[in-house]
């Protein structure tokens, strides 16, 4: 009887498997590293076929450690980076890179080389533009396409397709070139509410006019839940299962984490008011209304890029586990930040704030633009600033540059959210998924910094867990996407708001919103 799912999540460093119940337990999970190269400033690339090797080890070690046969699986879904995946007209791998090994066939989500495309692109005030904030970012797929044409045109005339991640992941399963509405709505630039969905003359604006046909797209999509095949001979052997598993259409990994922790809501005002912060790497704040309600700098509204009948809109930061690491390795007294270091750094961070009842290091203070800043500024050339310095080099200083980066990541959430308002959306619950439901000093501030009741799912892993119930809804398991979201959603812990600090962080907020403006008035000078 096939009445489990597989669920396959493709990180930056990793790609994570796990085997799941229908009613969303999971079983048993397993983890496989992913190589990437950063050949020069701005570009980083992978090799698809060792993303691919690494999801099937992955699904085999899961499979092995959950201790049930092939038979057992209805379907399998993908979840993965926004990353760009570039094959030949025979399916071959073919280069992105500029040092021309062929193996790095995938320009990885946070590459920002396309900068300079990505601008102009901007510049044009398309009418496409409304549904991705107005502007574009480096991260998307468009300015990372027009950055292909240009710069390694050779790559171009020999290209046959052109794949999100994720949807290369559910073409390698089946042989089916089938693209996700969620990759496509969400980081092409294709309007699902509108017909036709591609706009002709914003792919002629962006030079683009062969893309089509150049990279196999069409203009149907398959909606998040459906199947798009079953697993061929060849990828059911890599894989560990067999061909009766059937395929769920792709999902962005933060789409899948939002629909993890909100997908057991109802349909009503409880949704209208939820959010769900992906933290990790970078975080994103996504929600998923019922009227498209556009913004400068909002990531969407994309239709039907998750739920049926549903808008998604996204913010986010573009560093901020990433800055967290970075900080730790900066610091004289820092390392690389294993888990036991982060333990020591926590565990210290709160017996100094213990000590200090006006609050630790209240005199630092942090923009945590080290990578850009997706949202609310939508300026993907915005550096950080960290004010307050001295030369203490001691360990008890890395903790309080550490506290204090934390609650700068808090604040960018407060400024998001706060920006969000202006153009209509009103949250009272955060729900937290991702990596940052393992930093304890993150999930107090979210609360106390933003004013919000924080929701912790009783899940190891919301990602994980939204691919699984879109497998679910495609292997027939349950009949629908929505009934899958409420049979297999996890308990959540609740974390309220603490009122005793508001006073500072208000202050901080303050502080922090007096920083963007200190430094756009520097850059300004000439």
């Amino acid at each position: 009887m096939r009445d489990h799912v597989v669920a396959v999540d493709i990180g930056t460093a990793s790609a994570r498997a796990g085997v799941f119940d229908r009613e969303g337990r999971s079983l048993a999970k397993a983890k496989h590293p992913i190589a990437m190269q950063r050949p020069r400033e701005n570009h980083a690339e992978h090799d698809s076929e060792d993303i691919w090797r690494a999801a099937c080890a992955a699904v085999r070690d899961a499979m092995s450690a959950a201790g049930l046969g092939p038979e057992r699986i209805a379907a399998i879904g993908f979840d993965a980076t926004c990353s760009l995946v570039v094959r030949d007209i025979d399916g071959a791998q073919i280069t992105v890179s500029t040092g021309g090994d062929k193996r790095f066939d995938t320009i990885v989500w946070l590459d920002h080389r396309a900068i300079c495309e990505a601008g102009e692109l901007s510049a044009s005030g398309h009418h496409a533009l409304t549904f991705s904030g107005c502007s574009l970012s480096p991260e998307m797929e468009m300015p990372k396409l027009m950055w292909l044409k240009r710069h390694l045109p050779q790559t171009w005339q020999r290209a046959g397709y052109f794949f999100d991640l994720a949807d290369f992941m559910t073409w390698k399963a089946t042989g089916s070139s089938a693209r996700s509405r969620c990759t496509l709505a969400a980081k092409w630039n294709y309007l699902a509410h509108e017909n036709p969905s591609w706009q002709a003359d914003f792919l002629s604006l962006a030079g683009l006019e062969d893309l089509l046909e150049r990279g196999s797209l069409s203009e149907k999509t398959a909606r998040v839940g459906e199947s798009v095949g079953h697993l061929t001979t060849a990828a059911a052997r890599d894989l560990g299962l067999d061909t009766g598993c059937r395929v769920s259409a792709g999902l962005i990994d933060a789409y899948a984490g939002a629909f993890g922790v909100l997908g057991g809501m109802s349909e009503g005002p409880e949704l209208e008011r939820a959010v769900a912060l992906i933290g990790g790497t970078s975080s994103c704040i996504v929600s998923f209304p019922s009227e498209p309600k556009p913004g400068r700098s909002l990531w969407g509204p994309y239709y039907e890029a998750v739920l049926p009948g549903r808008w998604l809109v996204e913010g986010g930061q573009s560093a901020t586990g990433a800055l967290l690491d970075h900080i730790v390795r900066m610091h004289a007294s820092g390392g690389e930040p294993t888990a036991e270091l982060i333990r020591r750094i926590v565990g210290r961070v709160n017996e100094l704030r213990a000590e200090q009842a006006d609050g630790l290091a209240a005199h630092l203070h942090v923009l945590p633009d080290f990578h850009g800043n997706r949202s609310p500024l939508a300026d993907p050339e915005a550096t950080g600033v960290i004010s307050g310095l001295t030369l203490d080099s001691s360990f008890d200083g890395l903790c309080r540059l550490y506290w204090r980066t934390c609650v700068a990541i808090a604040l960018g959430i407060r400024h998001i959210l706060e920006t969000m308002e202006g153009y209509g959306y009103r949250f009272e619950t955060l729900h937290v998924a991702g990596g940052h439901v393992h930093n304890p000093l993150l999930l107090e501030l979210y609360a106390d910094v933003t004013g919000c009741k924080v929701v912790i799912p009783q899940t190891e892993d919301a990602v994980l867990l939204g691919t699984a119930m879109t497998a679910a809804a495609a292997g027939g398991i349950h009949p629908t996407l929505v009934a899958a979201g409420r049979a297999m959603a996890a308990d959540g812990r609740v974390q309220l708001p603490d009122t005793l600090w508001a006073g500072q962080y208000d202050r901080d907020y303050r502080r922090f919103l007096a920083m963007v403006r200190h430094r756009d008035e520097l850059h300004s000078i000439v």
